[in-house]
């Protein structure tokens, strides 16, 4: 009978008490009882927590406050020992858990049930009388107060019970704010950070901080040199302006948490209201808010151009797409760069997973919910990564299998060779930072609970909360761990100044300190104005087609139009490439020599200068006519335009030979060779 009743007991208690359980367990020593209400019973020990709930005796007291009346006024002679059962039960041996009979409160509740109306107090859903077992004995009863006969090893003196994390008074929350802390509600961590020590901290911010400010200068380098020349940086490279820009705004952020400190990322402490300094959660904290936006929103894009960067590549070198064909699809890559980021960054609002970060200043994700880290952290990093890996190594091997397949002077051969090395180091340095941001977000998730165990072993005395019970592993994090994590993070961006560092970068900043700005690129618009024999362009039939040299890139929206005219200028001799530009001069010096601009700002083809000083003092020659000076250096002029025209057929002849020869000798051109171009000039 006795141990039906230990069981029933037991079952009783499981329906009574509402506990939220974090899985791990507790043991909790017998203990004075130090509640005035409480004191000068049949016993003079208990335990906490007790079966109601409160963590302390503090907080047990400050829930009897409406019983005082009718305990002092005393209604019934039983109110007082039930009230003390449950708020303060009696300390028995091992194992056991006594409830007050079902007899007792009934008479208590119907004693006291006028003065408790007169009093405004109702009668809790806690303490309903059907909740405890059907029996006529008082409080406590007789087996209660014996000791343990078992002989049992445990001291009879403690009571081990099941009941998981508690919130301490000084980390509580207001409820409508949302927070959480290890699985309990209206709680939230403390601050300053709860696994390190303030010197440790001070000098984790003052790492953050420097490490922060070298990375904003490098993609900020990156960022100026790509305005100075925005038409240098064409696709398939340009998505590694992008992606120096999202870094630059994440070390901007990080940078503005050092200035901050613990500012925006903490709520102030209320020593009226014995609230601790916390951790700020959610969107009710604007400037948190705004930070966490930047430093998500960022960093997930930053990712996301990274594989849109290797997508072109692959475009450029297995398709053979040009860059004009590319760049048609830059809409589609902002959409998807800009718009993914955004809509997990608006549905960790709306989940209300924001979190500040004591140690950087700044708010973030995952930093104490596993949830957030493991699907807003690790799986779309894990996954940029394994794509865009994929589509790397298969440009390379497209790029490889060209340069063994394809026969290729050696100068181009060694151009390839180094773009592709080119390639492999800046995707080294991308990858092997990112690869160590994950590995820390794996290990830091993986040990997160056995960190929090150790951390509420060592403070559970300090916050009046339950300690933890046979804790088997013990483990506080290395702050060199979170150090590497943030060193990470931010030097990921760096590698874009490898791909821009070069003597031409150091040229144009040169020439932009000079004063001296690079030329702009000619339209097809301008062009025409800009050739030495724009008048007869515009004399000309327009059905008759117009043949140009190529300035070095395309107007064409295809795959096999591409600047290889420009590699084979590049890879013309030069005594070939000097007598070409000399004999164009000569042809374009000539011709604007015959001409003469009149006072309306038009040409004609006669030079009446020339003829006024060949003509002798005195000719009977009138200057006013033009006929008559055209039929005079008739001869000449035909002599002019017969030089032209034989020189205007060889250039044309010759560019259309060395468009015939380049097409054959470099295969279809596309993104990739003019960018092999750019190295051979950095070279």
């Amino acid at each position: 009978m006795d141990l039906l009743w230990i069981l029933y007991s037991m079952l009783t208690v499981c329906m009574a008490i509402n506990m939220e359980a974090t899985g791990s367990h507790s043991m909790f020593t017998c203990e004075p009882i130090t509640l005035r209400m409480c004191q000068g019973l049949a016993y003079n020990t208990t335990f906490m927590p007790n079966l109601l709930n409160h963590y302390d005796q503090q907080t047990a007291a400050l829930a009897m406050e409406p019983f005082h009346p009718m305990v002092n006024l005393e209604c019934s002679t039983e109110i007082r020992p039930f009230l003390c059962a449950l708020y303060a039960p009696v300390c028995t041996e091992y194992g056991r858990v006594t409830l007050p009979c079902r007899r007792l409160c009934q008479r208590a509740k119907s004693d006291c049930y006028k003065l408790m109306d007169m009093f405004g107090v109702s009668w809790p859903d806690e303490m309903e009388c059907s909740r405890f077992p059907d029996c006529y004995e008082s409080y406590p009863r007789a087996i209660d107060l014996l000791p343990s006969s078992d002989g049992t090893e445990e001291s009879p003196s403690s009571v081990q019970r099941d009941y998981g994390f508690w919130c301490p008074r000084e980390l509580k929350i207001e409820p409508d704010l949302g927070y959480s802390f290890m699985g309990v509600r209206d709680c939230s961590p403390p601050c300053p950070n709860m696994y390190f020590r303030k010197d440790e901290l001070l000098f984790a911010r003052y790492f953050i901080g420097v490490v922060s400010i070298v990375c904003l200068s490098a993609t900020l380098f990156t960022f100026l040199t790509f305005l100075i020349d925005v038409g240098r940086f064409r696709y398939p490279e340009r998505p590694i302006i992008f992606y120096a820009v999202c870094y630059m705004m994440v070390s901007l952020v990080f940078f503005m948490g050092f200035l901050l400190e613990d500012r925006v990322s903490c709520n102030a402490a209320s020593p009226g209201r014995f609230r601790a300094s916390t951790i700020t959660q959610g969107s009710h904290n604007k400037a948190c808010t705004l930070l966490f936006m930047t430093l998500y929103f960022f960093t997930m894009a930053g990712s996301v151009w990274w594989v849109i960067l290797t997508i072109t590549w692959f475009l450029a070198a297995v398709p053979k797409w040009g860059s004009e064909a590319i760049e048609k699809k830059a809409l589609l890559f902002h959409a998807v760069a800009w718009g993914v980021p955004g809509a997990l960054t608006i549905t960790l609002m709306a989940m209300n997973k924001i979190e500040g970060d004591s140690m950087s200043g700044v708010c973030f994700v995952g930093l104490y919910d596993l949830m957030a880290l493991r699907w807003f952290l690790l799986v779309p990093l894990a996954l940029d990564v394994v794509v865009g890996v994929v589509l790397l190594l298969a440009g390379i091997a497209a790029l490889n299998r060209v340069r063994m397949e394809i026969p290729l002077e050696k100068e181009n051969q060694d151009k390839l060779v180094k773009f592709m090395i080119r390639i492999a180091v800046f995707s080294v340095l991308y990858l092997v930072p990112l690869l160590t941001v994950i590995g820390c977000y794996l290990y830091e998730q993986s040990h997160r609970s056995v960190w929090e165990t150790t951390w509420v072993q060592e403070r559970c005395r300090e916050y009046h909360i339950p300690c933890p019970f046979k804790v088997e592993q013990t483990s506080r994090p290395d702050i060199a761990l979170f150090l590497i994590k943030y060193l990470m993070m931010l030097v990921v961006g760096i590698p874009s100044v490898f791909w821009v560092g070069s003597k031409k970068t150091c040229f144009e900043w040169a020439s932009f300190f000079n004063g001296h700005r690079r030329k702009d690129t000619v339209h097809e618009s301008r062009q025409v104005l800009q050739e030495p024999d724009f008048t007869q362009l515009l004399l000309r039939d327009p059905n008759t087609p117009v043949v140009r040299k190529s300035r070095g890139t395309s107007t064409q929206g295809t795959s096999t139009h591409a600047s290889s005219t420009h590699l084979a200028m590049l890879d013309e001799p030069p005594s070939a490439s000097t007598s070409r530009a000399g004999s164009m001069r000569s042809k374009s010096s000539s011709f604007h020599g015959s001409l003469h601009r009149s006072r309306d700002g038009r040409y004609t083809a006669c030079s009446y200068r020339g003829v006024e000083e060949r003509l002798p003092h005195g000719s009977t020659l009138r200057l006013n006519d033009p006929l008559q000076h055209c039929g005079v250096n008739r001869l000449d002029s035909h002599s002019r335009h017969g030089s032209l025209q034989r020189l205007e057929s060889q250039s044309r002849h010759s560019s259309v030979r060395d468009l015939t020869i380049t097409a054959i000798q470099s295969s279809p051109g596309n993104g990739i060779h003019r960018v092999i171009e750019e190295d051979a000039t950095k070279a």
